[in-house]
């Protein structure tokens, strides 16, 4: 069964991820839009990744959009999916697809669906897709040889992306203070578009993987410890001081310090929103998952400011963003959403974000981050995962309707059934269960002020699904 999970829809290509099912789900869209803006024209932006055929699934979704008489506006090339974003935005499109699985291993693809306002799709308008879905899948599917020509038009995506973060950055105090930076682009759509605004502003920068693997070298394309270890490499043989990575779609970042040693994503969202608060002045609402580090909590009851929790999809706070009410928003998997910027996560901002801090404070990040723990404490997350059995779902189930008041020797003060079940223990410690919106697996999340007790509390919650 098609369904859109955290972050569109993945799956295995050759399995569910087919040219046939590509079709149906993008005339289920085509469906969906003409019901939503019956008197008026529509367009759509179409864009695509470096994995293997995301561009012929993109050309095959401009087949089925023309056919259906709905302005097609295909990307000449693979790019990042913010600067799609900003597109639908600019040329006030009503929709964006973009064929991507961002994160996932090579064998996957998928589809992430942005509406009018350039950001995700929330689950009452993907509902109403996957009915359509349902609808289509009962009879037939219209293939189109050859796509309607005058309904299809190729843009350029990367121009206007690179301009409008020129504003966005404080690229003249980052080219003064001297830092050098090493880039992975991880064999995705950030070539020539977090390398090359580096290097249009004069800033020292050496980069790795800037060309097209769908494979990604035999490796996850995602912003691991892991994955980066090359980075790190570099980072120390050209004596850098900040080394930046995004994953296949360029959304999601990765930050290694000095040393060439990965700054959890956790601590780097705390240590943006402690920058633009302290530093830049900026009051407003905060938001997080509720699969997000507390230690943006403990930053907003510093400066009092208030806090918003979401489910796990960075869909929920850009909708927080898109009405004004937050400032900040973050994402433990490396998504971040800042006011004045896009409704859609931006790997190359956040790390040019970060080149900025540690430029405007004459800091690195090895002193940012002790600096931030002598203020607010230290916390330790992690996370592990389990595939998604009958046995385990079934725990799960009964965990959320039966859950524990103490889990060993620790009192749970309060629960949290926003996104699976969450258990809130003193001092900012939790535990996290749910289920994944991308992959077939279980997610344990934990929190704690030491590292031994936050892998104390991934171990009982994983015996608690076996």
């Amino acid at each position: 069964m098609i369904k859109f999970g955290t972050s569109g829809w993945r799956a295995v290509m050759g399995a569910e991820f087919t040219f046939s099912n590509v079709r149906i789900v993008v005339q289920a869209i085509a469906n969906y839009l003409k019901r939503r803006f019956p008197d008026r024209g529509i367009s759509v932006i179409v864009n695509y990744d470096t994995r293997f055929l995301s561009e012929r699934f993109a050309n095959e979704a401009a087949k089925i959009l023309s056919h259906n008489q709905i302005q097609v506006l295909l990307s000449d090339r693979d790019a990042p999916s913010q600067a799609q974003a900003l597109q639908v935005i600019k040329r006030k499109a009503q929709a964006g697809i973009n064929f991507t699985a961002s994160f996932n291993p090579p064998e996957y693809n998928g589809l992430k669906l942005n509406l009018e306002t350039g950001a995700p799709a929330l689950p009452s308008e993907t509902d109403k897709v996957e009915e359509e879905i349902r609808s289509l899948s009962q009879r037939p599917a219209f293939i189109p040889y050859y796509p309607r020509r005058e309904f299809v038009q190729k843009i350029d995506l990367q121009s206007d992306y690179l301009e409008f973060i020129q504003k966005k950055i404080d690229f003249a105090s980052i080219r003064e203070s001297g830092i050098r930076v090493a880039v992975d682009l991880l064999y995705g759509t950030s070539r020539e578009y977090l390398d090359e605004i580096l290097e249009d502003n004069d800033i020292p920068v050496k980069e790795i993987h800037g060309y097209v693997d769908p494979y990604f070298g035999g490796i996850t394309p995602s912003c691991s410890e892991r994955n980066l270890r090359e980075l790190g490499r570099v980072v120390l043989e050209n004596r850098c001081d900040l080394g930046i990575a995004t994953d296949a779609d360029g959304d999601r970042f990765g930050i290694l310090d000095q040393n060439g040693h990965i700054v959890i994503q956790n601590i780097i969202l705390a240590l943006l929103l402690d920058y633009l608060v302290r530093v830049k002045g900026w009051r407003g609402g905060v938001a997080r998952s509720v699969a997000t580090s507390h230690l943006l909590d403990r930053v907003a009851r510093r400066y009092d400011l208030p806090l918003f929790k979401t489910p796990v999809g960075f869909k929920y706070i850009a909708d927080l963003f898109l009405r004004r009410q937050i400032i900040f928003g973050g994402e433990e998997s490396a998504c971040i959403a800042v006011k004045s910027h896009l409704p859609e996560k931006d790997g190359i901002f956040a790390g040019l974000l970060v080149a900025e801090m540690m430029a405007i404070s004459g800091k690195n990040l090895t002193e940012l981050q002790q600096e931030f723990f002598r203020e607010y404490g230290r916390k330790f997350s992690g996370q592990r995962s389990l595939p998604l059995q009958p046995r385990s779902e079934r725990l799960l189930k009964e965990l959320l309707m039966n859950p524990p008041e103490q889990l060993g020797r620790r009192r749970v003060l309060a629960i949290e059934r926003i996104d699976g079940i969450k258990l809130d223990f003193d001092d900012d410690d939790w535990l996290l269960l749910r289920l994944s919106g991308t992959e077939p697996l279980i997610r344990c999340y934990a929190e704690a002020n030491t590292k031994g007790e936050m892998e104390n509390l991934l171990a009982l919650g994983m015996k608690r699904l076996s």
